[in-house]
């Protein structure tokens, strides 16, 4: 998996449940029946989250196949590079930390 973390340099408190991993941010996957998008910030962010379900259809004919911040793809043709670009550039490193900080860390 190819991850986008929140180095230490920017956020030294790193992830809740292993302080020495960088905070996780974004992931890309290639599991073994689907391609796999992890974006944290739509897992926290109620807001985003329903932004993304919304936009999904005027992007893609398929079904949304999504888990909590899994948003899973069959085949790379089915991927709506436009909306995913648009999906991370709707929050920011300092937005993605405010909102980990308010939902994560307790």
């Amino acid at each position: 998996m190819i991850g986008y973390v929140i180095p230490h340099s920017i956020y030294p408190d790193g992830y809740h449940c292993d302080p020495k991993l960088p905070l996780p941010f974004i992931g890309i996957a290639s599991q073994k029946n689907f391609i796999a998008l992890y974006h944290m910030g739509i897992y926290a962010n109620p807001e985003l989250l329903n932004w993304f379900v919304t936009e999904y259809p005027n992007h893609n004919k398929q079904k949304l196949d999504m888990g909590k911040s899994c948003i899973r793809f069959k085949k790379m043709d089915q991927i709506p590079f436009k909306l995913i670009a648009k999906l991370v550039q709707k929050m920011s490193v300092q937005e993605w930390i405010t909102y980990y900080e308010s939902v994560f860390k307790k």
